[in-house]
């Protein structure tokens, strides 16, 4: 998805923002997600850069109210909006066209999510509907209640797992910290944990296969560690 906004763009509306008052860093995220109807948010190591920047060329002032420092528009900043007010009335139509885009790209995904989840639930029953079903009579199988519990184990595992390393990112992100090498890593070790764990699956080829000294069983079916990643970044990214 293309950046939100152009060089320079961000600059101006925070300045424009700050012209109905001072505001803390949080509720300046807050305002930019209220006026992308949810479908942007920037992050805070996007804001609190560009903050300082402002601060820096005399156009915003810092004060500390508290545990959290408020900004408001200096007289120069103020002079630098009405200045650029023409340029101001395009960047609202590009933001409200931009919302328009968004929300279409983002019923879009909605739609092809529900379509790709409807096969995978019409797969499935028609799966139930062709395998073999017990007899009268027929004890139940203590293999399947055994794996049962231990699927609904490792599911909340893997849950307790995801919050942790989100917290810890967020955490992280707040002050600026996440970097190149936190998202390779994040990728090549989930990565080689879903092969290694797949490995242990029975599959049609055959049982489970143990690690092997060249590396994590299953190699050749490594998937594609892109598969692996979820969630919306700030497509504005740091550098602008």
């Amino acid at each position: 998805m293309p950046p939100v906004f152009a060089h320079g763009e961000l600059r101006l509306y925070l300045l424009v923002l700050l012209v109905e008052g001072p505001r803390h860093g949080y509720e300046l995220i807050t305002e930019l997600a209220g006026r992308f109807g949810g479908t942007y948010r920037p992050s805070a190591g996007t804001i609190y850069p560009r903050l300082a920047r402002l601060e820096e060329e005399g156009l915003v002032r810092r004060s500390e109210a508290g545990r959290k420092a408020t900004y408001e528009l200096t007289p120069e900043g103020r002079a630098e909006v009405e200045a650029r007010w023409d340029d101001v009335r395009r960047l609202e139509r590009a933001v409200a066209e931009t919302v328009r885009t968004r929300a279409d790209d983002l019923r879009q995904d909605i739609r092809s999510t529900m379509q790709g989840l409807r096969a995978e639930l019409a797969a499935a029953a028609q799966e139930a509907r062709a395998r073999p079903r017990p007899g009268p009579g027929t004890p139940p199988d203590p293999r399947r209640a055994t794996s049962y519990t231990l699927r609904q184990e490792a599911e909340m595992v893997l849950r307790r797992f995801r919050d942790d390393v989100l917290a810890d990112l967020r955490e992280a992100d707040v002050a600026s910290a996440v970097s190149t090498l936190t998202v390779d890593t994040v990728r090549t070790v989930l990565a080689s944990a879903r092969s290694a764990i797949v490995a242990t699956l029975p599959t049609a080829q055959g049982p489970p296969t143990t690690p092997g000294p060249g590396g994590p069983p299953g190699s050749p079916g490594v998937p594609d560690a892109t598969r692996m990643t979820t969630g919306t970044t700030d497509t504005n990214g740091a550098s602008r």
